[in-house]
């Protein structure tokens, strides 16, 4: 089973805060880790956000079309 909006949105969040209270890389013994990119991160949950107030509304609205 996919992972839902809800859910995707929630490890998006969590990533963030790791990130925020944490910081974005360590290194230890001449090895670095880099976590996400921070702006990545808040564009990927505003992108979530979207998708999801859309699904709340109903869809994708169309306030004019062009009959074919």
């Amino acid at each position: 089973m996919s992972e839902t909006l809800e859910d995707k949105l929630t490890r998006v969040q969590s990533a963030i805060a790791a990130i925020e209270t944490g910081g974005q890389s360590v290194s230890y013994e001449g090895r670095a880790v880099t976590k996400g990119d921070l702006k990545t991160l808040y564009d990927r949950e505003k992108y979530l956000e979207v998708r999801l107030a859309r699904k709340s509304r109903g869809g994708i609205r169309v306030r004019a079309g062009v009959p074919l």
